[in-house]
């Protein structure tokens, strides 16, 4: 469910949305994307056949620099210090919790997309 909000209001701000079921699938999206596809990267922690994290470590690890670069922001129900901390460990670029916080969410996605002022539309 927490999914389904998230992507309903990302594409009403006008994003593009593409959904990973699981760690390796969004690695695979990553890694078969060409370069600059993907602005950000909402990585749910807790997924099947391979956690956020570790996601993450082999998105870091990509050989390409703009795709082992791009902003990774962890999504889930843990808010304590010590998973902001496992996250940016992990090489997250930030934190968002569950249930969602849709002005927490839109900033935090604004400092980390660069806007192109010929193109205010989102990417």
């Amino acid at each position: 469910m927490n999914q389904d909000i998230a992507i309903m209001i990302l594409q009403e701000s006008g994003f593009e949305v593409d959904v990973a079921f699981d760690g390796v699938e969004a690695v695979d999206m990553v890694t078969e994307a060409p370069a600059g596809h993907y602005d950000v990267v909402l990585m749910d922690v807790q997924m099947p056949r391979m956690d956020g994290y570790e996601a993450t470590t082999h998105i870091r690890a990509l050989d390409d620099p703009q795709k082992a670069n791009v902003p990774i922001v962890a999504v889930t129900a843990n808010a304590f210090e010590e998973d902001v901390a496992t996250a940016k460990e992990a090489g997250m670029n930030g934190h968002l919790a569950k249930p969602y916080d849709i002005d927490a969410m839109m900033e935090m996605l604004d400092g980390l997309i660069p806007i192109d002022p010929a193109n205010t539309a989102r990417p």
